[in-house]
């Protein structure tokens, strides 16, 4: 039996996009990275870790919101190049304070938000925005 590892497809940068959706609704929550380490701690532990860009360090789901996500399944697309993250998610998976990050839907020409804000930022993270991905 291969492991997930040997069919994986990172880009030069060592990181694959990850789609977290919620297990149960099938909604769509949010689109983010992860590297080999990230993959391993997810597995290890069941909670989700990605690999934060902007700073370049593993990014746990939820470490400074409290809006975590538990690792249900995890699958691969059919080339290798792709994550889906089946998640249970607690509380909001936006830093926007939404339940999903896709929000904003393209309707007769414009752009509209579809998504109320549940959680405040300040509510999140404190008076400090924070900054993802």
């Amino acid at each position: 039996m291969a492991t997930i590892f040997e069919k994986l497809r990172f880009n030069s940068r060592g990181l694959i996009p990850a789609i977290a959706q919620q297990h149960d609704t099938k909604d769509v929550l949010m689109l983010a990275w992860m590297s080999r380490e990230s993959i391993e701690e997810t597995l290890a532990t069941g909670r989700v870790t990605y690999y934060s860009r902007s700073r370049q360090a593993l990014w746990r789901k939820g470490e400074s919101s409290g809006q975590t996500q538990t690792l249900v399944d995890m699958r691969l697309d059919c080339d290798g190049d792709a994550l889906l993250l089946m998640v249970d998610q607690v509380g909001v998976a936006c830093h926007t304070g939404r339940q999903s990050c896709f929000y904003r839907a393209q309707r007769d020409g414009a752009l509209e938000e579809i998504l109320k804000v549940e959680v405040s930022q300040e509510d999140l993270y404190g008076k400090h925005k924070h900054k993802h991905a």
